[in-house]
């Protein structure tokens, strides 16, 4: 969960909560509700929201009028949740909700189901924190890709999702990047931008390329274009050179790019209608964001070269710090920079999600029980949801077994 910092650095972006402060517990549930939003989420959608506070000799702990709350959201596959959060990490609110299932033309509106979940998320930060809070900064899952109109915001196809891969967009990628370039794989943000430059017969002169996290946030702040480092690195942005390529600048699709600023960078504040609606304070901003696996390292707190972190939820991500940065396409590994030092790692099309799609929660946990986690399976098995894997090898043709 990005927690949203003014600071440039995504060090400085905190997280999940540190160690409770001498005499306050680590956490208490003090409300826990269950209900539909009446609004504009579908009835089956619940909202779980977890109230937290901390008391002293039985007194409950008020908030001094200084105090500064900081609200994070996490987009991930299947769903969000948000954390709001103090300097010292410790949660004052968290919740959740799963995305709606809204339909355009036989298909999942992602879009809209994303625009409704971030709002909803906003309507459960408890009413009387709300005004606390400082800054708000989201992140989103990596090379999930929206081609949108540059004066209306609005998209003008349906999302390329992380995984989706674009096979007739490669052999373009491979001519103009250099050789096993992160771009170099047909589910990277580069290919789906050619692919649609390429099949899409609509002008092409007000259009702008923005990642998911990218336009939830201009959703809330209002300045069309804006990226950060994390998000642009699969388009072909240098983080290290912190500029895009040459090569990729000499492409007539370039003109789509946005601007890229440091995860955590302040954009501007949060829109006049949004805190009016929700009760926000007048100078709360609006952060650039990360990716999700970026967020969940930063969650671990491995802040040591050479310790590594899984996030196993709907697919299976792995990073590890490293003081080297690696890039080799054909097994699905890049590097994502932190600082002054480098993510190394990839995405895998496997994970949570093609267990859930053959089994229920109940034979889930049942089975499990079975597991000896220090015996190694002699099974031979490969769960993909559907043909191609990203890492740890590249191939489009994978087949699932």
């Amino acid at each position: 969960m990005l927690s949203s910092i003014t600071h440039s650095s995504t060090l400085s972006i905190l997280l999940y909560p540190l160690s409770p402060k001498p005499g306050c517990c680590s956490s208490r549930k003090l409300n826990v509700r269950t209900h539909p939003w009446e609004k504009s989420v579908e009835k089956s959608v619940k909202l779980r929201t977890m109230v937290v506070g901390c008391k002293i000799d039985n007194q409950e702990m008020g908030f001094q009028a200084s105090e500064r709350l900081y609200l994070g959201m996490d987009f991930g596959t299947s769903g969000a949740r948000y954390a709001l959060i103090d300097k010292q990490g410790t949660i004052h609110a968290e919740g959740k909700r799963e995305y709606p299932n809204y339909m355009k033309e036989d298909s999942l509106d992602w879009a809209l189901s994303w625009k409704t979940t971030l709002f909803s998320l906003l309507e459960d930060v408890p009413v009387h924190l709300r005004p606390l809070v400082s800054s708000i900064s989201l992140d989103g899952t990596s090379a999930t890709t929206l081609i949108i109109d540059s004066k209306t915001g609005e998209p003008l196809a349906r999302p390329y999702l992380y995984n989706e891969s674009c096979p007739d967009a490669l052999p373009l990628v491979k001519s103009i990047a250099p050789i096993n370039h992160t771009v170099c794989s047909g589910s990277s943000t580069l290919c789906k931008l050619v692919s649609w430059w390429n099949n899409d017969d609509s002008d092409k002169k007000s259009t702008m390329l923005l990642h998911q996290a990218d336009w939830l946030l201009w959703l809330l702040h209002g300045q069309l274009g804006v990226s950060d480092y994390n998000n642009a690195l699969k388009v072909g942005y240098d983080p290290e050179a912190d500029s895009y390529p040459d090569w990729l600048l000499s492409q007539p699709y370039a003109q789509l790019l946005p601007t890229v600023k440091a995860p955590g960078t302040s954009i501007g504040h949060l829109k006049g209608d949004i805190r009016t609606q929700f009760g926000f304070s007048e100078d709360c901003i609006v952060c650039t964001g990360t990716t999700d696996s970026i967020a969940a390292f930063l969650a671990a707190r491995a802040t040591k070269p050479g310790k590594a972190v899984t996030s196993l939820g709907s697919t299976l991500a792995i990073k590890l710090l490293s003081t080297t940065r690696i890039e080799d396409a054909r097994y699905g590994v890049y590097s994502h920079r932190l600082d002054n030092k480098w993510l190394v790692g990839g995405a895998s099309n496997t994970g949570g999600a093609v267990l859930k799609e053959n089994f229920s929660d109940e034979q889930l946990e049942k089975l499990s029980e079975h597991i000896n986690p220090m015996e190694a399976s002699p099974l031979d098995y490969y769960p993909l949801k559907s043909v191609g894997e990203r890492f740890p090898v590249a191939n489009l043709k994978m087949e699932p077994r």
